[in-house]
C-alpha cells in the first residue's frame, strides 16, 4: 500500500464534493475533519481544516481533476 498524501483543504462542501468526483473515476478518497475530532475532544480548531487524502499512486491521475475544480471553488 502507497502512502497518503494530502491534495486538498476546504470546506465540508468543497472537501466532499472533490472526494465525489475522484470516487467516480476510481479513486479511494479520505476525508479527515479537524475541526470534528478537535470537537469531540473537546477544542477548538481554526479556518479550513478539513483534508482531503489519496493513495501516493493515484496521484498523476487526480492532478488534472484538481486543477479543474480550484477553478470551480
Amino acid at each position: 500500500m502507497s502512502a497518503l498524501r494530502k491534495i486538498y483543504s476546504g470546506t465540508s462542501i468543497s472537501v466532499n464534493k472533490l472526494a465525489h468526483v475522484l470516487n467516480d473515476i476510481g479513486i479511494y478518497c479520505i476525508v479527515k475533519n479537524n475541526q470534528e475530532s478537535a470537537r469531540l475532544a473537546g477544542f477548538g480548531a481554526l479556518g479550513q481544516s478539513i483534508d482531503l487524502l489519496i493513495n501516493e499512486h493515484d496521484l498523476e491521475k487526480a492532478t488534472s481533476i484538481l486543477k479543474n475544480f480550484e477553478k470551480e471553488f
